[in-house]
């Protein structure tokens, strides 16, 4: 089964086309914004267009903007193709494709942090052997979670600004990467194609 791949949830603009779990093409640009201008360009170039029997899309948290517009494409995809349609958390993928570099790191938690609005950041906690979740997705200032994050290697586009904050530590910026999609736990692939945010301790997904 070939699954097209389309993540936009942050500054990074990426598609994927795997044939079952093999990496047939990808494409991964870091643009900050104008991503509804690059992401119909980068499916194109993909063979065959990119045409699957499933797709995933990063469903948030992240970029308001572009969020929304990498849900819009896989919705029109899939209906224009009869595709399934799934979504996945930005923050497990982050986690899943640094789990080695946190192993390495010898903290037993991966925390993944991605820049929100008003000067806060997503966040989220994993075991960095199984990938399971230890917190809630949350949006926290950057004042406060400095003070409540204390592994030292910090993981995601937001954590530059959680480790100056704080003072010390190791910031690993990476954003999630359509290329990566397989490296997700088993069964984490399963979220609706509807934005997720998350504000305080709680996540909830938008319509």
């Amino acid at each position: 089964m070939r699954t097209l791949v389309i993540d936009t949830a942050t500054e990074a603009c990426s598609v994927a086309l795997f044939e079952d779990n093999v990496l047939i093409a990808c494409e991964h640009l870091v643009v900050g914004r104008g991503h509804a201008e690059r992401l119909l360009p980068m499916i194109e170039r993909l063979p065959e267009m990119g045409k699957a029997e499933r797709i995933a899309v990063d469903v948030g948290p992240g970029s308001f903007t572009g969020v929304r517009i990498g849900i819009a494409a896989a919705r029109a995809l899939a209906f224009a193709w009869e595709a399934a349609l799934v979504g996945y958390s930005a923050l497990t993928m982050i986690a899943a494709a640094t789990k080695d570099e946190a192993e390495a790191s010898d903290d037993e938690t991966i925390a993944v942090t991605i820049t929100g609005g008003h000067g806060e950041l997503f966040w989220q906690c994993f075991n960095s052997q199984t990938l399971r979740p230890l917190s809630e997705l949350a949006s926290t200032p950057i004042s406060i979670l400095a003070k409540q994050l204390d592994q030292h290697c910090v993981f995601g586009p937001g954590a530059p600004a959680l480790v100056a904050a704080r003072g010390w530590g190791e910031a690993i910026s990476r954003h999630p990467n359509a290329s990566d999609f397989f490296m997700l736990p088993h069964g984490s692939a399963n979220l609706p194609p509807r934005p997720l945010y998350g504000r305080g301790a709680d996540a909830r997904p938008l319509a």
